[in-house]
């Protein structure tokens, strides 16, 4: 299932949760057509990596600071994360396969 990220959940269901499996981060905006199109892939990606990995989203609308924190100029952007360290980053929409590819060197 895929995780909702926000401000009062992300150290811990992000930064901390990292340390034990990597966690992909889909910074979004409702708005926002290529993240609309990118939205199905993260599902498929939370479905298939389930007990693996973690898999989620993040509404740079409403979590204004943490986009702010990481640098998130243009949207879509996915971050993966482990041992509390961004170990991926990608702009732009993304295949399933490019992210099955970066979250695998991961596990």
């Amino acid at each position: 299932m895929t995780q909702h990220f926000n401000e009062k959940n992300f150290n811990e269901e992000v930064i901390e949760a990292s340390n034990s499996k990597p966690v992909l981060v889909d910074f979004f905006a409702s708005w926002c057509g290529p993240c609309q199109a990118q939205s199905p892939i993260i599902d498929e990606l939370a479905e298939s990596f389930e007990e693996k990995a973690i898999i989620g989203k993040i509404d740079t609308g409403t979590s204004q600071r943490i986009a702010a924190d990481y640098r998130v100029m243009s949207i879509p952007a996915i971050m993966i994360f482990k041992n509390g360290e961004v170990v991926e980053n990608f702009v732009g929409m993304q295949s399933k396969e490019i992210l099955e590819k970066a979250v695998n060197k991961y596990l």
